[in-house]
Order: C-alpha cells, then structure tokens, then sequence
C-alpha cells in the first residue's frame, strides 16, 4: 500500500482496550484520537479510512461496512452513558444532548417515545458544557464525565444500557470500526482484532494506567472495563443493532429501507 492508512478512534476510556499496543498491531497506521461525532465526520470526508464511528452514523451511509468484531457495545448497566431527571420522566418537555455522540441522543430519545410518548424539545449540549450549564428538564451526558457524580438533585438517573437491555432484550451496540465500500483496508481487520483481543487481556494494566487522569481508582476502572462492556460484535449485537435501526428511523433520525449488509458482518462466535 503506497499511502499510510489514517484510522481513527473514540477518546475515551471505554476505547483504550480496542487500541491496546496500536503500534504493535498496526504498525504504520496512524492513529487519530477524537470524540465520537467527530470521527464519523472525518471518515464521511475521506480523512480517515477506517474509524470506530456511532452505530447510529453507520446507518446514514449505504457505502459504510463493518470491518471488524472489535465494537464497544453492552448487555446491561453501562456507566457511561446517563441520563439526569430535574422532573419525573412523564413530565420531560426539554433534553439536553451532549454532541459528543449521536448514537446515544438517539438512543435516548427513543426510550423516552417508546416507552412514554414523549418527544422533548432538543437543546445541545456542548462539548466541555456541564448539567449547570443547561436548564433542560433532563440531561444527557456521555464518557468519562457521566462516570462521575454530579452535584444536584434528581428525579431520577438512567443508566442508558441498563434501560434498553431491559427493555429490548438484546445487547447495544455503540459504535464498530467502519469503512468505505472499495477501501482498501489491507490486514488491518486482522490487527484490530488482535489489539481488542490483546486488550481484553489487559484490563487490569489499562485501568491502573488510566484512572489518575479521569479522577477514579484503579479498581473503579477495571470494573467498568470488565463488568460494563463488551467489545465483541456478535450474533446478539447484530439483532440489537437491527432493532435500533428500526427505532431510529421510525423516529426519523436514521434512513428508512437501508440494508445494513450484517449479514456479511465479521462476527465474534
């Protein structure tokens, strides 16, 4: 391959299992670190040839493809992703969204319509932005910083896995390392799946490394690393990803009709 491959990931500390020792596996490919949103933007503009992008971006793009089994996805309480209540959830007239990711505003408000019938108006909520800085009746805040405790009362908290593993049964998916149809990606699919595999086997060195940085332990970490996610794209992620297409674009946030091509999804056993 004559150009050096660009591929970009999440940064944030659910991501640094997929990344394990990148140069190690991927050695001669850079390696981009950005917010979700982001990523999917670079990969659409042709500045990243593979990128760890939001499930729901994978949607909006028939020419996008799955490249690999490594995925950050959860079959329950997922930590990281949370929203905050000022008032009892029937009485949501307003969400805050952090734009960090996309995928779980959606994924948000399609438990709010679903299981409610609510359809809140949408402010966003910048990147850096905190709950004071919005006076929304609930509030989404995603990563590290939903890890957190904030101060402040609350009607309640979701913890977003939690409630669509509940309720839809299956596991969700956040984001897979995705490409252009006709990229050529050469054995990279093969190292990102070894770097998560390695990764995997890593935990208890990736959270201790990590966890000064974010203001947690070290066992905190490890248990959200180990308890919390799950980086294997297999055939129950699949239907999980399905049925959140469904949602979506029900809801007019993703495109009606598209074929998904997971049937030809590398799958974890």
């Amino acid at each position: 391959m004559d150009r050096k491959l660009r591929a970009g990931a999440v940064s944030y500390l659910n991501t640094k299992p997929l990344i394990y020792e990148w140069e190690r596996f991927a050695p001669g490919v850079e390696l981009v670190l950005d917010h979700p949103s982001r990523l999917a933007d670079e990969l659409a503009a042709d500045r990243l040839d593979v990128a760890l992008i939001p499930s729901i971006e994978f949607f909006q793009n028939p020419g996008y493809r799955i490249v690999s089994d490594a995925c950050i996805a959860c079959r329950g309480p997922v930590l990281s992703v949370k929203l905050f209540g000022r008032r009892p959830v029937e009485q949501i007239r307003s969400l805050a969204l952090d734009v960090g990711s996309r995928t779980s505003a959606a994924l948000v408000q399609i438990l709010l319509h679903e299981r409610f019938g609510l359809r809140p108006v949408l402010e966003p909520l910048p990147i850096g932005a905190g709950l004071a800085d919005t006076a929304a009746d609930a509030v989404l805040l995603i990563g590290d910083r939903a890890m957190q405790s904030p101060p402040g009362r609350f009607e309640f908290v979701w913890d977003l896995g939690d409630q669509w593993c509940r309720w839809a049964e299956l596991p969700f998916v956040f984001a897979m390392w995705t490409t252009r149809l006709g990229t050529e990606l050469g054995h990279l699919d093969a190292a990102l799946c070894g770097a998560r595999d390695a990764g995997v086997g890593h935990l208890q060195e990736i959270a201790e490394r990590e966890a000064p940085a974010l203001g947690l332990t070290g066992p905190q970490c490890l248990s959200y690393l180990r308890d919390n996610l799950y980086f294997y794209l297999g055939p129950r992620e699949l239907r999980g990803l399905e049925l959140f297409h469904r949602h979506a674009a029900r809801l007019g946030l993703a495109p009606e009709g598209v074929d998904l091509g997971l049937d030809h999804c590398p799958t974890a056993g």
